[in-house]
């Protein structure tokens, strides 16, 4: 399986690692310590060297509650680190809701749009549409991040996060981007509760039936706190077990903060032939 993206077709035959580069002063894990392009590119440079294969992006946090952020900041924050990013050589995405914040961020040569409304915002679709190649990954949300986790209800979780993504992958391919550019996101954390989260994360294989990549993004997750009694900084070891879940019921992509870590116990994982 290829993931294709503007600059480079990413090989899923082994699973990938996407290093979180949050330029937030407020994430909910690591907000304010990679503000500023100076510690972001610095942190690229150091998730590169712990074994990244892509990098992704983010000016605006999506924690449960935040507010949304201007586009003028947004900008602000990512582009003078896209431009600097996207010379690395290794796939680099940005995370944004914003259609202008996608352009701009594929006009420097970006090779990944991550959109957690899944392209839902007013022209998001056709800067993903009108560009030759770049990659997407479309992310179930209920509602928005300020108000999502207030009181998520589902009858059938997995098939209705199935139906969404189904939904808006057929829009993208019904505007002519092919299906190898398209990845899927479950949403871990995005209005479901953590009976939510596990059930998507144990039935997470029905899910492969939508025909495109999982990317599943369970780094320092609340749930995980939720199981483990743990504070985020203390999640490491559940962060890097759901990250190794995730790829055994067949993620291709994993989103983390803890490169390194993810990177050892996968070379384990495969090493003991637990995964391609």
């Amino acid at each position: 399986m290829i993931w294709q993206t503007a600059r480079h077709a990413i090989d899923l035959a082994a699973p990938r690692v996407m290093g979180i580069v949050n330029t937030t002063p407020d994430s909910f894990s690591d907000g304010g310590r990679h503000a500023g392009a100076k510690a972001a590119l610095a942190h690229c440079e150091a998730l590169l060297r712990e074994g990244a294969d892509i990098l992704d992006i983010g000016g605006e946090s999506s924690r449960p509650g935040s507010d949304a952020v201007m586009l003028a900041e947004e900008l602000a924050r990512v582009m003078p680190v896209l431009q600097e990013a996207v010379k690395f050589g290794v796939p680099v995405s940005v995370d944004t809701t914003k259609p202008e914040v996608m352009r701009a961020a594929l006009e420097v040569g970006c090779d990944i749009v991550n959109d957690i409304n899944a392209l839902r915002a007013p022209g998001a679709l056709e800067v993903v549409a009108a560009h030759p190649a770049c990659g997407v990954c479309l992310m179930h949300m209920r509602g928005e991040p300020k108000s999502m986790q207030a009181d998520p209800h589902y009858g059938d979780v997995v098939a209705e996060v199935a139906d969404f993504l189904r939904e808006r992958m057929q829009a993208l391919l019904a505007r002519g981007v092919g299906p190898a550019r398209i990845a899927l996101d479950p949403g871990i954390g995005f209005g479901k509760t953590p009976a939510h989260n596990f059930e998507l994360l144990a039935r997470q294989r029905e899910l492969l039936a939508l025909g495109a990549p999982l990317l599943a993004g369970w780094s320092r997750k609340s749930s995980l706190g939720t199981l483990t009694g743990r504070p985020v900084e203390g999640r490491l070891v559940a962060s890097v077990a759901s990250a190794l879940a995730a790829v055994q019921l067949g993620a291709r992509i994993v989103r983390v903060h803890d490169v390194a870590e993810t990177v050892d116990a996968l070379k384990v994982w495969r090493a003991a032939g637990l995964c391609a």
